[in-house]
């Protein structure tokens, strides 16, 4: 058993926690985001056979002076 924050969990239970995290230029609306975790975590029940409880998806936002293609900014373009 692993003891996370006072609650017992078994072995299983604790590596059968899939993290996905999503990197992308910012701009979404909550709609498309909404969409996007829904539909990543379908895809890795679906694939992993991990219950839908347990996949945590991360969306990175990134603006495009934080972003480069071929040695130039997208904000440079």
């Amino acid at each position: 058993m692993i003891r996370l924050r006072r609650t017992y969990i078994s072995l299983k239970e604790a590596i059968i926690m899939p993290y996905v995290t999503v990197k992308m230029l910012e701009g979404r609306t909550d709609d498309q985001k909404k969409a996007l975790v829904e539909k990543v975590t379908a895809a890795v029940v679906e694939t992993t056979g991990a219950p839908a409880k347990k996949v945590v998806v991360f969306i990175d936002e990134m603006t495009k002076n934080n972003y480069g293609i071929a040695g130039k900014r997208l904000s440079d373009e």
